[in-house]
């Protein structure tokens, strides 16, 4: 029987109360990503846990932080579980409802490590510190944590996740330095708000300067998104293209099997012709609308339809990279042949690659429905079209912004996305294309995904969805975009607003230590 000591870090009255806000209040801020509508919920839901952390020491912080981080982080993601069954790949049905919860269950822990990791250094800084520097510490320290997490093979929940698609204009400071500004405004507000609270017993006149902050706080970001949300999009002619999205909605249990890839390719073709039938510039399909190895055995219908209308086609397939392969969108001539490529880059770890596979290779090889490891791309990609770059995605790389950076910084004009998303549910398609809403206003550029299953998009350059597809349906569009070199602050610097803020919150710091041995 677990004996725990009074005060301890998991004590009954702990569980009682703090850990149950701190719960309740990550729960909060996860509902946005499942009804988008109540996205000011975010700008609410971190200010008791930084209520409860300022309250503690640092043990019960950091617990107090996992707990908050479990909730918020478990619940966006428990779309994972949809991995169940792999029954299809000859795993037992009871080991595939325990691969699918230790998926969802470690990808949370890596989510909630650095909301401890944040609590902790938020009490252990600030001891003795006041309000304003301990908000600056706040700020700085979790813009950092979140871009480290972003450096890493796992990350999808940034905080501006919450305000994506329904909160354009604030979703625009990530023109400015990237996902950071939007987390650092979120942050700073519930910051202010717990400040406040903090202050409730007191005199008025001290919990009025933080409330007002928090409202300006939000009504300036606000205005400044405004802003930029009202610059005009409008290009010349000779800058416009029609291109074609093609939603096979191919389960990949079927699509894996001979009858399956029959199917794909009478469906892919058919949608190709009619789309070139309706005067489109070119073509995109899925990830993974062809599961082969594309100079190996390539489909005949669709390779005679290139031939005969010749309109470039931009494909989801596997290539060839040494004795691996990769998970590829092919630029195709009229021949088949591979004009230009993008290989993923972010490849979803077990599914598409076998971390430390010397180790665990001959476990994990049944998990994939592939028999070769894949291998990543290189960021300095660019994919070349007939009208120059453009910016290349596949599925998991749309929650990487320095990927979409990178590539609108050397020249990409518009924004190509493939996604497979079976056989995932509704929310993670509709998270997926939050992701995109945020890269398209990060580098200010037109948005095209295709998927097998859904959602298929056309996104302008302020977030504003064009067309969306349905779900579990075959369909077949023309989106007309704009081709645009502009560069933002962001494209241009990346996440600069860091150094400052860093800076400025060490200076902070070494005052109030300064002050205190004085």
């Amino acid at each position: 029987m677990l004996i725990l000591r009074p005060g301890s870090l998991l004590s009954q009255r702990f569980l009682q109360w703090p850990g149950w806000v701190a719960i309740f209040s990550g729960l909060v801020m996860g509902l946005p990503t499942v009804q988008p509508h109540l996205w000011g919920l975010a700008w609410l839901a971190l200010a008791p846990l930084w209520w409860l952390i300022c309250r503690y020491r640092w043990p019960q912080a950091f617990g107090l932080g996992v707990l908050w981080g479990v909730a918020y982080h478990g619940s966006v993601l428990s779309w994972i579980t949809g991995l169940h069954p792999l029954t299809w790949l000859g795993v037992p049905w009871l080991a595939s409802v325990a691969i699918a919860a230790t998926c969802w269950g470690l990808i949370t822990l890596w989510g909630a490590l650095m909301v401890g990791i944040w609590a902790l250094g938020l009490v252990k800084l600030t001891q003795a510190c006041s309000p304003g520097v301990r908000i600056g510490l706040g700020v700085t320290l979790w813009c950092l944590l979140e871009w480290l997490w972003s450096q890493s093979p796992l990350w999808w929940t940034a905080l501006n996740l919450t305000q994506s698609p329904s909160n354009l204009v604030v979703l625009h400071l990530g023109q400015i330095s990237g996902p950071v500004t939007v987390a650092a405004v979120i942050v700073a507000v519930n910051g202010l708000g717990a400040e406040a609270f903090r202050k409730w017993h007191a005199d008025q006149r001290w919990r009025r300067p933080y409330l007002y902050g928090a409202l300006g706080l939000f009504l300036g970001a606000h205005l400044l998104g405004w802003s930029l949300y009202r610059q005009p999009l409008a290009a010349p002619a000779s800058a416009q293209l029609r291109i074609g999205i093609v939603q096979g909605n191919i389960p990949t249990r079927v699509k894996l099997t001979p009858l399956g890839l029959q199917q794909a390719t009478q469906v892919y073709t058919q949608g190709y012709e009619q789309l070139v039938a309706a005067g489109v510039d070119a073509v995109l399909m899925p990830e993974g609308a062809f599961p082969i190895r594309w100079p190996h055995q390539p489909p005949q219908a669709l390779l005679t339809a290139l031939r005969t209308q010749g309109v470039p086609l931009w494909v989801g397939t596997f290539l060839p990279q040494g004795d691996r392969i990769t998970q590829s969108l092919a630029a195709l001539d009229s021949n088949g042949q591979v004009l230009s490529r993008y290989d993923k880059v972010k490849l979803v770890p077990l599914g598409e690659y076998i971390p430390w596979e010397g180790v665990f290779g001959g476990l994990v090889n049944r998990l994939s429905p592939i028999e070769a490891s894949m291998v990543p791309g290189r960021l300095d990609q660019q994919f070349q079209t007939p009208w120059g770059s453009a910016i290349a995605a596949i599925c998991y790389d749309s929650a990487f912004a320095n990927i979409f950076r990178h590539q609108a910084q050397t020249g990409g004009s518009f924004i190509l996305t493939a996604a497979n998303n079976d056989p995932y549910s509704a929310r993670m398609m509709a998270q997926t294309h939050a992701q995109n809403v945020m890269r398209a206003i990060e580098t200010d550029r037109w948005a095209v995904q295709a998927t097998n299953t859904g959602y298929s998009s056309l996104i302008d350059p302020h977030g504003q969805t064009r067309w969306q597809s349905g779900l579990n349906t075959p369909e077949v569009y023309v989106g007309e975009l704009a081709r645009r070199t502009t560069q933002t602050l962001y494209v241009q610097w990346g996440s600069w607003l860091l150094l400052p803020w860093m800076g400025m919150s060490a200076l902070g710091l070494f005052r109030s230590r300064l002050g205190r041995c004085g």
